[in-house]
C-alpha cells in the first residue's frame, strides 16, 4: 500500500497482518474499503501467506463504524441502497474466502466494524472491547449485514435487542453470547492472534479450504445435504498428499510436513 494508504500489511512467515489507519476511529469510508478490498485480493492471490489477521490501529478503535461525514453526503435511497451493497460485496469476499481471517478486536467494534469482524472467521477480543450496532441511534440501521449475520451469530433474540436498543456491550458480554471466539488482555490480543493463525497455518491447505466450505455450506444446506457435501469434501482431501503425509506423521511420531 501507499505513502497515503489507510491500510497497513506487514508478515509475519506465512500470517499476512492488515491494519485499518483511519483516525481518529478507523472508519469504514470508501477509501478504505477500497483499499480493504484491494488488501483481501492480495492475500487471496499469495500463495505463501495462509492467514490473515485484521486489526485497527491506535487504542480507542477497531473499527468505530462508517464515515459520518460520507453517510451525511447521502442525496437518495438508492445511493445509500449502492453504498450498502458494495460495503456487503467486500464483507462476503472476506466472509468467502478459501483461507481464514482472525479479527483481532483491540478496542471500540461499532456498527460497520461489528459487521466487518462478524465477516471474519475467528474474532478474538481485548478485554478493552465495546461492540454494538448503534446505527438506531442515527436514525438508520445496519447496511453491512448488521441484521442478518448478526442472527446466525446470536440468534434472533439477541441480534433484535442489539439492533433496536443500539446499545455497546462488553468485551465479557460479546464472548457470553458468542458473539467472539476468545477473550484476552489487551497486551495478550496479538500474541494470541498470532499464535493462533501460526497454527492454522500449519495445517494441510487443502484440509484447511475445505473445512471453511463445509462450515459455511452448513448455514445453506437441510442437515442431510450438508452431510452429503462434508463426505464429498472428505472423499477430495483424501486423494491428496497431505492426507498421506499426515497419516504418516501420526504413525511415525513426528510433526508432518504439509505442502
Amino acid at each position: 500500500m501507499g505513502a497515503n494508504s489507510t491500510i497497513r500489511i506487514s508478515k509475519e512467515d506465512a500470517v499476512m497482518i492488515c491494519t485499518i489507519e483511519n483516525p481518529p476511529a478507523n472508519s469504514l469510508s470508501q477509501k478504505v474499503m477500497g483499499e480493504l478490498s484491494a488488501a483481501i485480493d492480495q492475500f487471496e492471490k499469495d500463495p505463501s501467506q495462509r492467514v490473515m489477521i485484521l486489526t485497527g490501529a491506535g487504542q480507542f478503535a477497531f473499527v468505530a463504524g462508517a464515515d459520518i461525514r460520507e453517510l451525511i453526503k447521502i442525496q437518495s435511497g438508492r445511493e445509500a441502497e449502492e453504498m450498502a451493497l458494495s460495503g456487503q460485496k467486500i464483507l462476503s469476499k472476506i466472509e468467502n474466502l478459501s483461507k481464514p481471517v482472525i479479527a483481532a478486536i483491540n478496542a471500540v467494534c461499532l456498527g460497520g466494524g461489528n459487521e466487518l469482524a462478524m465477516a471474519c472467521h475467528i474474532r478474538i477480543a481485548s478485554d478493552r472491547a465495546r461492540f454494538g450496532q448503534p446505527e438506531i441511534n442515527l436514525g438508520i440501521m445496519p447496511g453491512f449485514g448488521g441484521t442478518q449475520r448478526l442472527v446466525h451469530i446470536v440468534g434472533m433474540a439477541k441480534a433484535l435487542e442489539l439492533d433496536l436498543t443500539g446499545d455497546m456491550i462488553s468485551a465479557q458480554e460479546a464472548l457470553r453470547i458468542g458473539l467472539i471466539n476468545r477473550l484476552v488482555t489487551d497486551d495478550e490480543l496479538m500474541k494470541e492472534a498470532v499464535g493462533m493463525a501460526k497454527r492454522i497455518a500449519s495445517k494441510g491447505a487443502k484440509a484447511t479450504e475445505f473445512i471453511l466450505d463445509a462450515v459455511r455450506k452448513a448455514g445453506e444446506l437441510p442437515l442431510e445435504e450438508g452431510l452429503v457435501y462434508e463426505a464429498r469434501l472428505f472423499g477430495k482431501v483424501c486423494e491428496t498428499r497431505d492426507m498421506k503425509e499426515g497419516l504418516s506423521a501420526f504413525i511415525e511420531k513426528r510433526q508432518p510436513k504439509f505442502e
